[in-house]
């Protein structure tokens, strides 16, 4: 079964649930999840789970999720995650913790796109679902809110290093998300009254001494003018030691932050930028596109006019054109398996190329040694090779690598040096990057 996994989506906003709670570690097992999943089964709806995977995967029953939960269990804990085939897509983790660990269970729930969000209805019967499971599992605390926003909030460390929040989690009002449960403690320290009197749409006091909080009858609207001054009025609420002023400047800053981007990528590197861009993490997307839209490759500088090229200085030029075959071979052993496409040596596999070694952060995380000896040489091999395939290049073989030269129209090509360049840093995979060098050569080959 091909599940739709979230990574591999185009992305998107999605809304996120946290939950942690406590559970009898003196009953069955089943019978203390069934509660989990009798409201999942009543309350999801169009995203309900139709798999199920421990450690292989099967369709989504009851049967099936016991049976998953018996193959994962160890010693102190055992999990499934729940997904779906179809559009909209959805991840939950579900993973319960045994003695001598305190007995917990941890449900993850991610639903996109967060638009789903934009009905009353599905959002009443997700806090629905929520509510029943607060009420039957306490919790100290529990939210749902858009993954890009808890991002720009710093969820779930607060600012605090990982350390401190581990240990502290979630002990005093640090955010106040579309939907929370706070627990029996965090409403004690606030104080009963004034918690059941923060102005929201829904506010109710749970039977375990918890009390749920929901700032709005939707959850895809929270970045508007709206949504964010109640967010801002429930904080400054239950936190009368911040102010109300700097707290919804702060939000409308994360709305502002959130606001779609039109890209307007240069157009030589548009395909590789574009991949840059989905690679972020979703709060940073618009701002990185921003970024990006005014970011302006240097011009190709590894080239001579026709007039200046070097001659060949090599005996056997047959031999020297299988020499460079051979070298750009050894791009597609290294990179095959990450970048299918490297086989084709095509324009588009210049840039699935430049994607992969960015996204792995090549000239940082290998050896220098290593990398000018073997990547440089299998690069500018590969590189010219696509110029000779594509554009009708010729290459014009030295025996120095470096000053190997492609004719393509009345310029010659260094593929080598370009190479060599290519794997300074990071950055430079996109200042001189092979999707744009060919660009310019396939411009000027007339």
């Amino acid at each position: 079964m091909k599940v739709l996994e979230l990574h591999e989506l185009s992305p998107e906003d999605s809304l996120r649930l946290d939950f942690e709670g406590a559970f009898n570690q003196q009953a069955a097992l089943e019978r203390e999840l069934e509660p989990v999943l009798q409201s999942l089964e009543e309350y999801a709806g169009g995203w309900m789970p139709d798999v199920v995977e421990g450690k292989r995967r099967r369709k989504y029953a009851r049967a099936a999720i016991w049976k998953s939960l018996e193959e994962k269990r160890s010693e102190k804990s055992t999990s499934i995650v729940l997904q779906r085939t179809k559009w909209p897509a959805m991840y939950m983790r579900l993973r319960v913790y045994f003695p001598p660990l305190p007995p917990e269970l941890r449900l993850s729930l991610q639903v996109q796109p967060l638009s789903l969000f934009a009905e009353v209805e599905r959002c009443r019967q997700f806090v629905e679902m929520v509510r029943a499971w607060a009420s039957r599992y306490p919790v100290s605390h529990a939210s749902a809110h858009s993954l890009a926003d808890r991002g720009l909030a710093n969820s779930p460390l607060f600012g605090r290093d990982m350390e401190t929040s581990i240990r502290d989690g979630f002990d005093k009002i640090y955010e106040v998300f579309w939907l929370n449960v706070f627990g029996p403690k965090l409403v004690e320290a606030v104080g009963r009254e004034r918690m059941l009197s923060t102005p929201a749409w829904r506010v109710e006091a749970l039977p375990n001494g918890s009390v749920l909080l929901v700032l709005s009858p939707t959850a895809a609207d929270f970045a508007s003018d709206e949504a964010r001054l109640a967010q801002a009025r429930a904080h400054a609420h239950l936190r009368p030691d911040l102010d109300f002023s700097t707290l919804l400047r702060t939000l409308r800053e994360r709305s502002a932050t959130l606001a779609p981007v039109e890209p307007r990528f240069h157009p030589d590197v548009a395909p590789l930028l574009s991949r840059v861009v989905d690679d972020c993490a979703i709060h940073e997307r618009q701002r990185r596109i921003s970024e990006l839209n005014v970011y302006q490759p240097p011009e190709p500088e590894e080239w001579l006019p026709l007039g200046a090229a070097l001659p060949s200085d090599v005996r056997n030029l047959e031999r020297a054109r299988e020499y460079y075959a051979y070298l750009a071979e050894h791009l597609v052993a290294l990179l095959h398996s990450k970048v299918p496409s490297v086989f084709d040596e095509t324009p588009q596999s210049l840039t699935d190329v430049d994607y992969q070694f960015w996204h792995e952060d090549f000239p940082t995380v290998f050896e220098r040694h290593n990398i000018d000896t073997h990547a440089v040489p299998a690069i500018g091999a590969y590189l010219g090779q696509v110029l000779v395939r594509h554009l009708g290049g010729q290459w014009i073989p030295r025996q120095k690598l470096e000053e190997t030269q492609v004719l393509v129209g009345h310029r010659v090509w260094l593929p080598f040096v370009r190479a060599w360049r290519y794997m300074r840093s990071r950055q430079s995979l996109l200042d001189a990057s092979l999707t744009q060098l060919y660009r310019v050569a396939e411009r000027h080959r007339a």
